[in-house]
């Protein structure tokens, strides 16, 4: 049996505005464990960064609040203990690839700065010793001219630095999670090939990785697991295998359908999802995706499917699960 090294339990967060007040993540659970890539995808505005930075409380309050569940890291809750366990965890057990990271890097500080102090926060460790790990970690992630962009401020450097720094401040300290939320959004497909190469070879030191994208592709590549999500739910668990060969609900279904394929001719139309993902603030009762789905049904109007199993460790949330493609 795998060993679970993160475990989250009924998960909930709400934000409360002057206008509204609406959940972003509405009772997640999902298990990570040591050593695998797990993949958690969806449209935008779906929950996915939210329920992120929740597992390590990095939700602002106000107007965010965790209302519910258990996220236990190793066996402790991190919703639970102590803010000050929660800050020894980050950075060194968890790490952190934020989607921005110019919001991430602190503006009045130099980027040596930065990482010779993150890495003396969780190391004893002389500043020489830790200026030249800094140094070495970013010819890792290949930034050019390592040595002078340790002097530079972050607005100095393009967003693909920016990005590819924070790639390195994530990983130096040999985390036993990463979190990572669309790490390679704005770098090009040399340096994001180069970037899978280093997660991979992280995940090989049993290193775990919950990968946050869009990008099916990227999910083929690296993942083991895959967690679908819509409308601050989760609608489909499985294996690799299970999610592109036998995907069980209609959104991942059409997600997948979705994705440009070689045999697309030129002038084909490519398959699209009519409508929107819904407003938190307007979600429709019963099933969230019933509205765009074309097997949807009059009891997808007035109750809300739960996750059920489809076979052996794949789930989805849907009333014919693994049987709609028959309709």
């Amino acid at each position: 049996m795998p060993q679970t090294l993160l475990s989250v339990s009924n998960l909930t967060v709400s934000f409360k505005t002057d206008d509204a007040f609406f959940t972003a993540v509405d009772d997640v659970s999902f298990d990570i464990h040591r050593g695998e890539v797990v993949g958690l995808v969806g449209e935008s505005g779906c929950g996915k960064s939210v329920s992120a930075l929740s597992l390590l409380r990095l939700i602002p309050s106000p107007p965010g609040s965790i209302e519910n569940g258990r996220v236990l890291f190793k066996g402790n809750d991190l919703l639970k203990t102590g803010i000050e366990m929660v800050r020894k965890v980050r950075g060194k057990e968890i790490s952190m690839i934020f989607q921005e990271p110019l919001s991430a890097l602190s503006p009045l500080q130099r980027i040596g700065q930065q990482m010779v102090e993150t890495i003396q926060i969780h190391q004893h460790m002389s500043k020489s010793r830790a200026w030249q790990m800094s140094l070495e970690w970013l010819g890792k992630v290949k930034i050019p001219d390592a040595a002078e962009k340790m002097h530079a401020y972050p607005y100095q450097l393009s967003g693909g630095m920016q990005q590819r720094i924070m790639i390195a401040m994530a990983l130096m300290m040999s985390p036993e999670l990463v979190i990572a939320d669309e790490p390679t959004t704005a770098l090009d497909v040399t340096i994001q090939a180069q970037v899978f190469q280093l997660i991979r070879e992280m995940k090989e030191e049993r290193t775990s990785i919950l990968l946050i994208t869009h990008d099916m592709g990227v999910v083929w590549e690296m993942c083991d697991r895959v967690l679908v999500m819509y409308a601050s739910k989760i609608v489909e668990e499985g294996t690799m295998e299970d999610i592109f060969s036998a995907p069980s609900h209609p959104y991942t279904y059409s997600l997948l359908k979705s994705i440009p394929t070689l045999s697309d001719g030129k002038g084909n139309r490519l398959a699209v999802i009519p409508g929107s993902v819904p407003s938190p603030e307007n979600y429709p009762s019963g099933c969230r995706f019933r509205d765009r789905c074309p097997f949807a049904f009059e009891k997808c109007r007035t109750e809300m499917p739960e996750l059920i199993p489809v076979s052996d460790n794949h789930r989805a949330a849907c009333f014919v699960a693994g049987r709609w493609n028959e309709f």
